[in-house]
């Protein structure tokens, strides 16, 4: 056992619901965007894990490209305010576009990015998201995909960090509040 599982109360989601639910999301994207190459923007760090499965469960031609922002600072909460650190590289204009997110929270960061990208003039924009958590949500945001609905404890693993730990689990967890207080 990892000592880094010493740190959690739960599993929310093995490997094996992972993976099955991002095979299911992947196929269905995959008959949606039939015949258009959409473009995957990852949201950088934490959605990197989901992104690499996804597009292998994708069976279509596809394009990926990656954003960084930040509203969390080092704590646990969003400040709400967002800051982009790093642009999208490709041109979107005209072009179908997937944010692939690993959380949403209170919905501000998403709701921005998408104000953002929705200013290059893409054809669409759809969200995908690892894990939601609708409770917390201070605004009313668009996700097209959803892996799990979620309560409000802190999740970790599968791309999803406290401090930049805890990213490498390669299922859920819930952080005990121990860790982060």
């Amino acid at each position: 056992m990892s000592e880094m599982n010493l740190d959690l109360s739960a599993v929310l989601f093995d490997e094996n619901t992972i993976r099955n639910r991002i095979l299911d999301i992947g196929a269905q994207l995959s008959i949606e965007y039939k015949d258009k190459t959409p473009i995957l923007i990852c949201i950088l760090k934490g959605a990197s894990l989901f992104l690499c499965d996804l597009i292998r469960s994708m069976t279509i031609p596809l394009e990926i490209d990656f954003m960084s922002i930040s509203s969390y600072g080092s704590g646990t909460k969003s400040t709400g305010v967002v800051q982009i650190r790093k642009d999208i590289d490709t041109d979107i204009h005209g072009r179908h576009v997937i944010i692939v997110e690993d959380i949403v929270d209170s919905g501000l960061s998403l709701n921005y990015i998408m104000d953002y990208l929705k200013n290059h003039n893409p054809a669409s924009i759809k969200t995908c998201v690892l894990l939601n958590k609708p409770k917390a949500h201070k605004i009313d945001v668009q996700i097209d995909y959803v892996g799990f609905d979620v309560g409000n404890e802190f999740a970790v693993g599968y791309g999803l960090d406290y401090a930049e730990k805890y990213r490498n689990l390669p299922f859920i967890g819930i952080l005990k509040e121990e860790v982060y207080s």
